[in-house]
């Protein structure tokens, strides 16, 4: 199973999150594929996370994970909990010290919700924080040097001693994602 994880105020149906569908149908048409709509509560998106991730591997299931942004900081919390390797893109190093700054209303312009982020919001993230990786080998972090929302010098600090890719320039969407998807597919599947 590919858990695809999408970032805050994101979706499935993001540029990545389609172009991650298309390209599994069409080289691995029998993989099973989740991409949830995350709840926009911290602790529901990672219990359905965590629920899709448990029944999964109590089935025999390998785990795999495609992550972006505050989704690449949930998928590091499931490999290194319940195992299997990650891929993470422009991921979210300490989400919650940036939660201060999303405080009050927020729209999800893919679904079209309205919601409020709260201070409690900020402990919940805090909670799946992976402060050192303990399996390095699980992961392979693409990273773009001009993300305007995260600093990438953060993932390369914390991810230093997985497989990186840092290119310069790009934005936090990651430029020329759909080029990446071979070495993506390798590195889970191989």
């Amino acid at each position: 199973m590919l858990l695809y994880i999408h970032g805050f105020n994101s979706s499935p149906l993001s540029d990545k999150g389609v172009v991650t569908a298309e390209y599994l149908a069409a080289n691995y048409p029998n993989l099973k594929v989740h991409q949830p709509q995350l709840p926009s509560q911290p602790a529901e998106a990672m219990a359905l996370l965590s629920n899709l991730v448990a029944d999964a591997v109590s089935q025999g299931e390998d785990v795999t994970y495609i992550g972006s942004s505050l989704g690449g900081y949930f998928a590091s919390f499931l490999a290194e909990k319940y195992g299997g390797r990650a891929v993470l893109i422009n991921p979210a190093v300490t989400p919650f010290e940036l939660f201060d700054e999303f405080i009050g209303p927020q729209h999800n312009p893919y679904t079209d919700e309205h919601y409020q982020v709260i201070p409690e919001h900020k402990e919940q993230v805090a909670r799946f924080n992976t402060e050192v990786i303990i399996n390095p080998d699980r992961f392979f972090v693409l990273l773009q040097s001009g993300d305007e929302v995260l600093d990438y010098r953060q993932a390369v600090q914390k991810y230093h001693c997985c497989k990186l890719l840092v290119q310069s320039g790009g934005d936090h969407s990651f430029l020329g994602y759909e080029k990446q998807m071979q070495s993506i597919c390798q590195f889970l599947f191989s």
